[in-house]
């Protein structure tokens, strides 16, 4: 028996339906708004693989193209790997669910979100965050939700929840929140330079607005709710932990405190490895296995790691806790790249690049669910494993880099003028080492190399993430200690990283990842006001290396020039099948992109070939002017005149009485076929016909030259 509960927010009701649909799984829903709708179906294993020592949680999001009554693009008629939303928005549905799982229960979950219905108008991301929480409710499968989520716009300087595509129009906010009954649990998305202040409002209206959601999955779980079932945890033996802690001595914190990320790394192995031969030589082999001594040694490091920041007031790198690690950068490193830059923040380091191309460099793609189709700002992120002194499998890109080049980008693109730049353009950020926040390290190095390529950038963005360490008091934080960019350990081992990028007047870009069930507001609060004060140190650095962007683009880059024609003229520029505008693309070697309001861009990387391409637009596409002077050719010869080409496939009549200041008796007597010549247009009329004139162009050009065609009438043809 199906059971269905509605969730009013504001205008618009969010209804969550559950025993109708994958009845076999161990939870699922169905979660419409408007006529958006999906199905979440969440699957946990009865029991971990043997040797299983890490949680493995799959969140998976598939679009269907037939939710919105459509075929799938391309030679296969059906879906194939994951769009960037798609992946996106797998990222966006695990984050806020996966720190709500039992530590230690290593049995695989799988949670599967299809869009079933696509109105075009409402985006099922939202909705996939809801359906996982309450599929993961409804079932018997461990898991310490409800959450509500909630996305958030501001137009006018009110917020709306849940925007349709048609309400974001004019927002200066996307925010994506997630919270429980009380907290903020995971947040992102973009703004125009919002304000701290107006960002905390922000945060308290979606946090306002999940309850109603959140009440509803309780709702429900009352009626259809399974009883969760009995788990085992995998934890490390008593006695086998102690005498790990009795072993290590107080070796450990000196280890933790080497200088370095690699000789950090190298001393604790060090010792790991020493102790875990000991206690496989007093507990036997079967007792202490290899996943007994990694995870015992993970507890000793946590334990440690956190008792130095609250207990000690100290720092692994020995830095202050609002403390940014040393800064360098360099812009034009890369002679070929259209601009280029290094950024480095401690061990962590950037290498971006930038290339300016035309408008068929865009990226288009197919959008079932409404909203952008096409997006001329790009940028990429790759992570090699050589950035960690690794090695492993190399292949594309994965979640991870997707979900840090989509949080880089986003955070750039609102300070990019890209409704009236001309260019397409790609960043990418080449992580060379890293060592905690690498998507800001590429926020900051995408903005110095794209001030070095000279992209009109309206002011330059940086970004910096914020730690924190908690401990806990029954459900409450009792203590806390934030930190200033965090390294590798502190994010691994402590609790919270949430990245903020920005500019000198505002937040541009944001993404909070929690390992806690949830951060209260007041502490969010101090968080968001730590990376304000780091930002514009940074942004300060920034300006002494580039303080504005280039005014002259690399020889490299293409130039490009703009030509507004009279939109009923494209057809004639274009010519049939295509055959003028392919001439002036060879002639010229320009790439030439036509829109249909009836602007031209011509892109080149030679001087010489834009003026070809650029004179013969213009003389295709002109109109004659009547009083101007033209040079023609003369390409037809008749009894009553010469027809001259004055301008690019287009040609006047020369009447034979307008050839000369005196009576001409033959046409021939004063011009021949390919002669060129000087003509004014004397009128046009309503077919379009020009009249020209040989005779007023002489006499306007210069009294000498009338003077030689009167005893000359073949000779100097002007």
């Amino acid at each position: 028996m199906s059971h269905k509960i509605t969730a009013q927010l504001g205008d618009k009701q969010v209804i969550i339906e559950s025993g109708k649909l994958a009845k076999q799984a161990d939870g699922a829903v169905t979660v419409q708004l408007g006529e958006t709708i999906i199905v979440v179906a969440a699957v946990a294993a009865t029991k971990a693989k043997p040797g299983q020592d890490f949680f493995p949680l799959t969140v998976d999001y598939r679009e269907k193209a037939a939710a919105a009554g459509r075929f799938p693009g391309g030679y296969f008629k059906r879906e194939g790997r994951p769009t960037e939303k798609e992946i996106l928005t797998c990222r966006l549905t695990d984050r806020p669910i996966r720190p709500l799982f039992p530590k230690g229960w290593y049995n695989e979950v799988q949670v599967q979100t299809v869009l079933l219905s696509a109105d075009g108008e409402n985006d099922p991301d939202i909705l996939s965050i809801i359906g996982a929480s309450a599929a993961l409710t409804v079932s018997d499968i461990p898991w310490a939700g409800p959450l509500g989520a909630v996305r958030v716009a501001r137009v006018n300087g009110q917020f709306i929840a849940n925007p349709t595509h048609a309400e974001k129009v004019g927002s200066d906010l996307d925010l994506v929140y997630v919270g429980n009954d009380k907290d903020v649990v995971m947040y992102e998305g973009a703004a125009k330079e919002i304000t701290e202040p107006d960002f905390a409002a922000a945060l308290q209206f979606a946090q306002a607005a999940c309850q109603p959601l959140i009440a509803a999955q309780k709702e429900l779980a009352a009626k259809v709710g399974k009883k969760k079932r009995a788990i085992t945890l995998n934890t490390v033996p008593d006695e086998i932990l102690l005498e790990a802690k009795k072993l290590a001595g107080n070796r450990f914190v000196p280890a933790l405190l080497t200088p370095g990320k690699l000789a950090r790394e190298s001393a604790c192995k060090a010792i790991q490895d020493e102790v875990g031969a000991k206690l496989v030589e007093k507990f036997g082999a079967e007792k202490v296995t290899e996943f007994v001594i990694k995870d015992a040694f993970y507890y000793i490091q946590k334990e440690s790691i956190r008792s130095l920041i609250l207990d000690e007031k100290k720092r692994l790198d020995g830095r202050g806790f609002d403390q940014i690690r040393p800064l360098l950068s360099e812009v034009g490193i890369l002679p070929r790249a259209h601009g280029s830059a290094l950024f480095a923040r401690g061990e962590t380091q950037a290498v971006s690049l930038v290339t300016l191309g035309t408008s068929e460099d865009a990226q288009d793609f197919d959008s079932y669910t409404g909203g952008e189709t096409s997006k001329k700002f790009i940028l990429h992120y790759n992570f090699p494993n050589f950035s960690v002194g690794e090695t492993g499998r190399i292949s594309g890109p994965g979640r991870r880099e997707i979900g840090h080049g989509a949080l880089a980008e986003r955070s750039i693109a609102q300070m990019l003028p890209l409704e009236t730049y001309p260019y397409a353009v790609r960043v990418v950020s080449e992580i060379m080492e890293s060592n905690g926040s690498t998507s800001m390290a590429s926020v900051c190095g995408g903005t110095l190399a794209l001030m070095d390529a000279g992209v009109p950038m309206i002011r330059p963005v940086a970004g910096i993430s914020i730690g924190i360490c908690a401990e806990y008091s029954g459900e409450n934080i009792s203590r806390y200690q934030l930190l200033t960019d965090i390294i590798g350990w502190e994010d691994g081992y402590c609790d919270m990283d949430c990245k903020i990028a920005g500019t000198e007047k505002g937040i541009t870009g944001f993404q909070l990842d929690l390992k806690l069930k949830g951060v209260p507001h007041d502490i969010m609060l101090q968080t968001i006001e730590a990376a304000r004060v780091a930002r514009l140190a940074i942004l300060d650095h920034m300006r002494q290396t580039i303080a504005e962007p280039r005014k002259e683009l690399s020889k490299y880059a293409p130039r490009i020039v703009q030509i507004k024609i009279n939109p009923e003229k494209i057809g004639a520029l274009i010519g049939p099948g295509g055959k003028n505008i392919k001439r002036i693309v060879e002639e010229s070697g320009c790439e030439i992109n036509i829109d249909d309001d009836g602007t031209v861009n011509i892109y080149s990387v030679s001087a010489e070939g834009m003026e070809v391409a650029r004179n013969a637009v213009e003389g295709m596409t002109a109109e004659a002017e009547i009083g101007k002077l033209y040079k023609g050719r003369v390409v037809t010869i008749k009894e009553f005149g010469a027809f001259v080409e004055f301008l690019p496939g287009k040609d006047g009549l020369c009447h034979i009485s307008e050839l000369a200041n005196f009576r001409v008796k033959q046409t021939e007597d004063v011009v021949k076929m390919g002669d060129e010549i000087w003509v004014k247009c004397l009128g046009v009329d309503e077919k379009g016909r020009v009249k020209l004139s040989r005779r007023a162009a002489m006499a306007e050009r210069d009294g000498e030259m009338s003077g030689k065609d009167d005893k000359a009438p073949a000779d100097d043809k002007g």
